[in-house]
């Protein structure tokens, strides 16, 4: 067993990062005892699992199944609707997957549905690198999101912003009553009566983005929205 690279190391597709038994984690493919990335970023390796990753790059998404997204509709087909979801691949959502009852092309306008430049919240529930994500937008929760602002933080941090058991996003949302949606692709959509919540909300987090990786973090955004919350 041996792996051919440094722990942080900048990794590109193609390339061999290991060989022997390891367990590939994400980002990462086995292929014949050998073992690649499958995106550009920085390698990792856990010693007491034996696990090798690749985290993608700054600001880089990479999709999973089961995450929860935020999109841009780019393009409308006759069935099915391209989504821009801030990756190296467009998510893919199918009539079937948007529309609960019969959808008929002939009859049914999918424009109607969702159109060019709108935003939605979906799934990502398939991808296997052989066909872009597909997305569904049927179950509670998901669809179209209308009003309010998105913004963009780096994908990586948004286990940060969320919090341990979602003690982070909650406070945020309580002291802006603000609606706050988290998708794992790093957009952030906010929507407060008010425009001064709504900023402030941004503001928040992006700080929280700004300083994931800074001790006392939870206790400097807190006392950013209680300086808020009594003005």
């Amino acid at each position: 067993m041996t792996i051919n690279i440094e722990v942080k190391d900048i990794v590109t597709p193609g390339q061999v990062i290991a060989e022997g038994d390891y367990k590939a984690g994400d980002g990462v493919i086995k292929i014949d005892k050998r073992y690649y990335p499958t995106i550009v970023g920085t390698f990792s390796y856990f010693e007491k699992r034996e696990e090798l990753r690749v985290r993608p790059l700054e600001g880089r998404y990479y999709p999973k199944v089961g995450d929860f997204i935020i999109g841009y509709v780019e393009d409308v087909k006759l069935t099915s609707w391209m989504v821009n979801i801030r990756g190296p691949y467009a998510g893919v959502l199918l009539a079937s997957n948007a529309v609960r009852g019969r959808f008929d092309p002939i009859k049914d306008d999918a424009r109607r549905i969702y159109d060019t430049g709108e935003v939605v919240r979906a799934e990502i529930v398939s991808f296997d690198r052989t066909r872009d994500p597909q997305l569904t937008t049927k179950d509670h929760g998901l669809g179209k999101l209308n009003g309010g602002r998105i913004i963009e933080i780096n994908p990586n941090h948004i286990p940060r912003l969320v919090g341990r058991k979602g003690s982070m996003i909650s406070m945020i949302k309580k002291h802006t009553e603000s609606r706050i949606l988290v998708g794992q692709n790093g957009r952030v959509w906010i929507k407060s009566d008010t425009l001064e919540n709504e900023e402030m909300a941004q503001t928040a987090i992006r700080q929280v983005s700004r300083e994931a990786h800074v001790s006392g973090l939870t206790d400097r955004i807190k006392l950013l929205l209680e300086e808020h919350s009594n003005n």
